[in-house]
């Protein structure tokens, strides 16, 4: 079967004196049954080329999904007189979420179980289904959640009487699917945030449970550089409404004993400076980066303000993300030494909590209580399923709860390693790798590097069931910490973005070079995988590196980075403004071209390429990776495996039950692994 090709279609856009000639342009029309025969066209291709590797996917499937413990149940966490939790069943695809009336964690054996929601039962005979944002009221009788059936960002409030078993009336459309959701204090009035037509959080709304006569509009963001977050203090008593960017944020507050209330700014926007707000006993919290770039932690009292202070000295080493308050202590989340790091305030003292490898990751897990003396914490690396642990805040002990059940595994024969390449501008840039020991010598194996680099998003060495098969089969799996990530603190970050953007590339690049370098693997052995702003990633180094790398894997890939910019009506485009630059400014629009994968295909020899994207993908159009694609196949010099798989009925997060979602997986690494000399 010969691979489809797409008519050219002449179109040009011009701006700040330059043209762009783009012949696939007119595959962006989502409703032109000519489109839609294109992208079918290329999935049957697809199935065509995959149709050998098909045993070796099923292989990989079946020993993937061996390590997954089918019947799990998340350690429960309190909240008031009860303890939730979450379980999943062998066969089942969805969650089922539960609870159990207890004073504590003993008495949870002995007492009968009450689901809350089955999520199976509500995706019957859907072929997409999500829940997200399941929000108890206060007395524990009402649970509000968000659910969708597109793939898209906008989802539909849906309140259950957990008395009667019940849903109510309320169908509450164009919610955005996080941080958008919940109670006054009474347990009478949901509050949540919908989307503009681009799918951009802008308005905060105020719903009486019952009434149905209209909702209240509380809040509209008018800039559309900025997105709304909604989030509910751990005590319970204020909510925070939180608009920002990448890099300026502002805060209103409303206390939730106050529902018919306007929220009440707490400080003005001030362009390049964050803060997020939390309350602690008759304090605001106040985790902000001015004058300190990786943050610092200030307090005041609600009702002053301007009596803004420090609650501990700033480290520039450390930088702190996140602040937890419990009535006995503070709790931070944040990095330091380039990891995901857990620290007690106590008596004006951080005390770090203390991990025994060293390759991690630490954070604070779910909990619900404030006046407790406890808290949930998770730690992981490569090698160490997500364990669960209860921290005694006043002593700092630590007992372990739970951890996650991986059948068939051993940490005995696997190695996790902490390696360095030197960038071209001579940073050091760090990559973790993972390992099996007992599959002959680091030399010339197999090997798969992932990178992401954008948002300020870290890359964790986190364990994966999913890679053992890999490992196995002598692989060597490694993250590039690329800059554009978190993973060395904000500047890290602030060096990855905007009109240094190409660092991300070129730190890739530099650590796939260091690695053959050590001789652990060659450019006939060595494959790449990225997704999202990582397929972009992906998309960069295949036209500035493309005989470095045998094999590529990029899904949802953001590869026009151009024409995606330059079109505020393009779902989230205006929010991107502050990661990638504004193009309609002319630095921006050229340097912005320099590196956009599409812009930049030219006639030379590519790597194997897997690209795959969602037909209602909101994040990344799925245009981008269709166009992208279309201009490889006429453009490329070789003859190396191209296929692109689009899914019809999902978006950015691929199918939606854990199943086939595992599946795409074992498709994905087949055909990596097959073009590095894996076929077993």
């Amino acid at each position: 079967m010969l691979p489809p090709v797409a008519p050219e279609r002449p179109h040009t856009h011009e701006l700040h004196g330059d043209a762009r000639f783009d012949p696939y342009q007119w595959l962006r029309r989502k409703e032109d049954p000519e489109v839609i025969a294109y992208i079918e066209a290329e999935n049957r291709y697809r199935a065509e080329v995959m149709a050998p590797l098909e045993p070796f996917a099923d292989r990989l499937y079946e020993e993937m999904l061996a390590h997954i413990a089918e019947d799990r149940v998340d350690p429960a966490v309190q909240d008031g007189p009860y303890f939730y939790y979450r379980r999943t069943r062998k066969g089942l695809a969805y969650p089922i979420y539960a609870r159990k009336r207890a004073q504590d964690r003993s008495e949870l054996a002995a007492v009968a179980e009450e689901v809350l929601l089955d999520v199976n039962a509500l995706a019957a005979g859907k072929d997409f289904y999500s829940v997200m944002m399941l929000r108890l009221s206060p007395d524990h009788g009402r649970l509000a959640f968000l659910e969708n059936q597109d793939g898209t960002d906008r989802y539909t409030v849906r309140v259950k009487d957990l008395l009667s078993g019940k849903l109510l009336r309320e169908e509450i459309q164009g919610v955005f699917l996080a941080d958008s959701l919940e109670w006054d204090a009474a347990g009478q009035y949901l509050f949540y945030v919908t989307v503009d037509e681009t799918q951009r959080p802008f308005r905060l709304w105020r719903h009486k449970v019952g009434d149905h006569t209209g909702d209240v509009l509380l809040y509209e963001e008018l800039d559309i550089a900025f997105s709304l977050k909604l989030y509910r203090a751990r005590s319970g008593r204020h909510l925070f409404l939180q608009a920002s960017t990448k890099e300026t944020s502002e805060v209103r507050h409303l206390a939730t004993d106050r529902p018919l209330d306007l929220p009440v700014l707490f400080a003005p926007r001030q362009e390049g400076v964050e803060y997020r707000l939390e309350d602690w006993d008759e304090d605001f919290l106040v985790l902000t980066n001015r004058d300190a770039p990786n943050f610092r932690l200030l307090r005041c009292p609600q009702d002053d303000p301007a009596r803004v202070e420090p609650l501990v000295p700033y480290d520039p080493q450390v930088y702190l993300q996140e602040v937890h308050p419990f009535r006995a202590a503070l709790v931070l989340a944040g990095r330091q030494d380039g990891l995901r790091q857990v620290w007690v305030l106590r008596e004006g003292r951080l005390h770090r909590l203390e991990w025994p490898e060293p390759l991690y990751v630490a954070h604070v897990w779910e909990n619900r209580e404030y006046d407790t003396e406890s808290c949930l914490v998770s730690y992981e690396s490569r090698l160490t399923p997500e364990s669960i642990y209860e921290l005694d805040l006043r002593t700092r002990d630590m007992s372990l709860l739970q951890q996650e059940e991986v059948p068939g595994y051993s940490p005995g024969p696997y190695r996790q390693e902490r390696l360095w390449a030197t960038a071209q501008d001579g940073v050091k840039v760090p990559m973790s790798a993972v390992y099996r020991t007992d599959r002959g010598d680091l030399k010339a194996r197999p090997l798969i590097l992932y990178g992401y680099g954008s948002y300020g998003m870290p890359s964790e060495p986190a364990f994966d069931p999913k890679l053992l098969p890999l490992l196995d089969r002598g692989v060597v799996f490694v993250t590039a910490h690329v800059r554009g990530g978190g993973e060395m603190g904000r500047p890290w970050y602030q060096d990855g973005k905007l009109l240094r953007k190409r660092n991300t590339f070129l730190d890739f690049i530099s650590c796939a070079r260091a690695l053959i370098a050590r001789g652990w693997t060659t450019s006939d052995r060595l494959a790449a995988m990225g997704r999202s702003a990582g397929g972009l990633l992906m998309g960069a180094i295949v036209n500035l590196a493309p005989g470095l790398f045998q094999a590529v894997s990029a899904g949802v890939p953001f590869v026009d980075v151009v024409t995606t910019m330059l079109d505020a009506s393009i779902p989230l485009t205006s929010l991107e403004w502050d990661e990638w630059g504004n193009p309609a400014k002319g630095d921006y629009y050229r340097y912005m071209k320099s590196y956009s994968p599409y812009d930049n295909v030219v006639p030379q020899a590519y790597p194997h390429l897997y690209v795959y994207t969602g037909l209602n993908d909101p994040r990344v159009a799925f245009w981008e990776p269709v166009k992208w694609v279309a201009r490889l196949r006429a453009t490329r010099t070789d003859s190396h495996d191209l296929v692109l798989k689009t899914l019809m009925g999902a978006g950015h997060g691929g199918s939606s039950g854990r199943y086939a979602r595992l599946r795409e997986f074992a498709e994905e690494y087949a055909f990596v692994l097959h073009h590095i000399g894996v076929d077993a």
